[in-house]
């Protein structure tokens, strides 16, 4: 049923400037041997990639150093006048939290639009090395960018603006709860939207897979993705989680200093582009399961990167090799002048058990047509490189050999004795 369902994918891959190839192994141990061969490539990646992820790493430790000051400067543990008056510090916290987060992830949304770029370039480039065993540009990065950053900014933005949203009503849920609310509305509140935003975020991560794998328009990239997600929503779960390893360094690290240096050096060389290898792997995997791949071998796959003047020459070195193995066997009229094949022009005409003179005549017509037809072929595709070069062969070897007559004298020999 998924198969019917994902038609609309079928012969759209996203692979402008590569061409997939088969996969000597299995997915996962291919992907392995990706990581461990192309180490140096996948840093370069990621490096590339984290650049455009500065504005959003900006903007969370802004918004840290801001709270710390705020800390130190609002009154929250001390007396104003000595004793005269206590100012009431209830809830100011949670307000004080709340209108921070309000400013800076918004301007966290405005920086995934930036951080798109990123995840385009890195997610077309893994995917890229991925189909095609490795192969990677910088110039293949951005033209990543050029063709999937709508695909991109779209997941991006949308898990933004509900993350955007659960801290928001996290904090009003928090503030409400200071000022002596009942806990059991704002804490439905926040309990529903942080579930609402776990599972767009899984939605997003497969809006993210298929926008950069195939180029669809907006109503089947939303169909597609949401048939995938919840068709394979156990396997996502496992799969995102192992891809977030980083991530979980990190949240280990606000515990073990330790932990904080070690997940902090693999964002910095590995993070991003372990994700994404993870994630590409995972995602074309399922695509393989339900929908055809178009995959060549390596052969076709070199034959697509030559230029006009490339396959020419392969073109003229396929007749050349023709001709030497066909010399082998010696020189036929058969090959060294072309022959019309007998169903271009379909059947000739055939005399009836009962026939008039009318009936020969047309049949002689067809006939003689036929090898008007045939003489025209000939003349059409007598200079083809495969006759060319196998008569050329042929001639260079009349004019090299020689033989002797009855009467001792020396005589060429001709292409009717020449293998004799």
């Amino acid at each position: 049923m998924a198969e019917s369902k994902l038609q609309s994918l079928v012969g759209k891959e996203n692979a402008d400037d590569y061409v997939r190839t088969y996969v000597p192994k299995g997915r996962w141990s291919d992907t392995w041997n990706l990581f461990k061969s192309n180490f140096v490539k996948f840093v370069i990646i990621n490096v590339l990639t984290l650049v455009f992820f500065i504005p959003a790493i900006a903007v969370i430790y802004l918004r840290l150093i801001y709270l710390t000051n705020l800390a130190s400067v609002y009154p929250f543990s001390a007396n104003v006048g000595v004793g005269i008056y206590t100012p009431s510090t209830t809830g100011l916290a949670e307000r004080l939290i709340l209108s921070t987060d309000l400013l800076f992830y918004s301007l966290l949304i405005v920086s995934g639009l930036i951080a798109a770029v990123g995840l385009a370039g890195g997610a077309y480039s893994v995917k890229k090395m991925i189909n095609a065993h490795g192969e990677f540009s910088v110039k293949g990065y951005f033209h990543g960018v050029k063709v999937c950053y709508f695909n991109t900014v779209l997941p991006v933005i949308l898990f933004l603006i509900f993350f955007f949203a659960s801290v928001t009503i996290s904090d009003w849920a928090a503030m409400q709860i200071a000022y002596g609310s009942s806990p059991a509305g704002p804490t439905t509140a926040k309990v529903f939207i942080i579930i609402a935003t776990v599972v767009v975020g899984m939605f997003c991560m497969w809006l993210f897979a298929v926008g950069v794998s195939y180029k669809v328009k907006l109503k089947y990239l939303f169909k597609n993705s949401l048939v995938l997600f919840v068709g394979t929503i156990l396997q996502s779960i496992f799969m995102i989680g192992f891809a977030l390893i980083p991530v979980w360094l990190m949240v280990i690290g606000m515990y073990v200093s330790f932990f904080l240096v070690v997940g902090i050096l693999v964002f910095i060389f590995l993070g991003f582009s372990f994700i994404l290898l993870v994630w590409m792997a995972y995602t074309q995997w399922v695509f393989d399961s339900f929908i055809q791949p178009a995959i060549v071998s390596e052969k076709e796959a070199a034959r697509a990167k030559m230029t006009p003047k490339q396959l020419e020459a392969e073109r003229l070195e396929e007749a050349r090799n023709e001709a030497r193995e066909l010399l082998a066997a010696g020189k036929s009229e058969l090959i060294s002048k072309p022959i019309m094949p007998i169903d271009i022009n379909g059947t000739v005409a055939l005399i009836p058990v009962m026939f008039t003179r009318a009936d020969v005549a047309a049949a002689r017509d067809a006939r003689a047509a036929l090898g008007e037809d045939v003489e025209s072929y000939r003349k059409q595709h007598e200079n083809d490189p495969k006759y060319v070069e196998y008569n050329k062969l042929f001639a260079e070897r009349e004019k090299a050999l020689t033989s002797t007559d009855k009467k001792g004298k020396k005589k060429k020999i001709s292409p009717d004795n020449l293998l004799k």
